[in-house]
């Protein structure tokens, strides 16, 4: 019995690394249906468009007119490339164009609760934190929408690549209620792929038996303490693991609690992020 395709909201600006983050997703969810998203905040269109139609106007009511009206069009555009390139990757892709006054985050949020979305995809630089494709969106996207989020980094390396393809599944986890949350969502969004649970620095490795997955490969993995911050030693943990496996994706829970301590609570979230290199999937706690 065929299954329904994973539907997925792709936050797209035309950049280099919003153009990873479809490739990397296609390859990461073949047959995805997705909903191309570019956000524009009229009456701002981009500084060449604005120069050119300053110089052509005679009015400061036309210039609004005009900004307001090449802007759309040429969000039109942009959200168009991002379509053409998601359908080549194998996408069924299809546009949306909204226009935003701020708070990004919240409005991805609502676009995905709109389409009913299993998963938002942002793109990020990847060297210099969370720094996103679209200006500072991956972060509030994040923060603030209650459903799993799929952050690309850029640049990948040849081998980062090449495992996106046929690598498997990472999920840090401490049997708390968040982590189980990611298990879950790690086997629904990668039905073929082996998932591998990933315990740092000697945490219990066991979930409920209807928790974990038949025949799911556990590992418990040291955390190094030379950075001194907790959350920092278990997201560099689990990057160094990522590595060693080559692994396709990393997912962790926005919250989760250990016995003793925060174990993949936000700050460990925002340092996977920023320090895994890979694609790295943060899944919100159950409300």
């Amino acid at each position: 019995m065929p299954t329904e395709p994973i539907r997925v909201v792709v936050g797209y600006d035309g950049s280099p690394s919003a153009n990873l983050a479809i490739d990397a997703g296609a390859l990461l969810l073949p047959n995805a249906r997705c909903w191309v998203t570019h956000l524009w905040t009229p009456p701002f269109a981009s500084e060449s468009i604005r120069q050119r139609v300053w110089a052509g106007v005679s009015t400061i009511d036309d210039f609004r007119e005009a900004i307001e009206r090449e802007g759309a069009h040429e969000a039109e555009q942009i959200v168009s490339t991002g379509v053409i390139l998601a359908r080549a990757a194998g996408w069924d892709a299809e546009p949306l164009v909204r226009r935003s006054y701020g708070g990004e985050g919240l409005l991805f949020a609502s676009i995905a609760d709109e389409v009913d979305a299993d998963l938002v995809l942002v793109g990020a630089r990847g060297l210099s934190g969370t720094s996103a494709a679209l200006g500072s969106v991956s972060d509030p996207v994040v923060r603030h929408t209650p459903r799993p989020v799929l952050v690309v980094p850029r640049p990948l390396l040849t081998d980062e690549y090449a495992a996106l393809r046929t690598g498997p599944v990472l999920v840090g986890f401490d049997a708390s209620t968040g982590a189980q949350t990611a298990v879950a969502t790690a086997n629904r969004l990668f039905p073929t792929r082996p998932v591998v649970l990933v315990a740092v620095d000697g945490d219990e490795a066991t979930l409920p038996p209807e928790a974990e997955p038949a025949g799911a490969e556990v590992a418990t993995i040291p955390a190094a303490r030379r950075f001194g911050s907790h959350a920092r030693a278990v997201a560099d943990a689990l990057a160094a693991y990522a590595r060693q496996r080559q692994a396709a994706v990393l997912v962790v829970g926005s919250q989760g609690r250990s016995a003793a301590r925060e174990i993949l609570l936000g700050s460990v979230a925002r340092a996977t992020l920023h320090h895994a290199h890979r694609p790295v999937i943060v899944v919100p706690a159950p409300a």
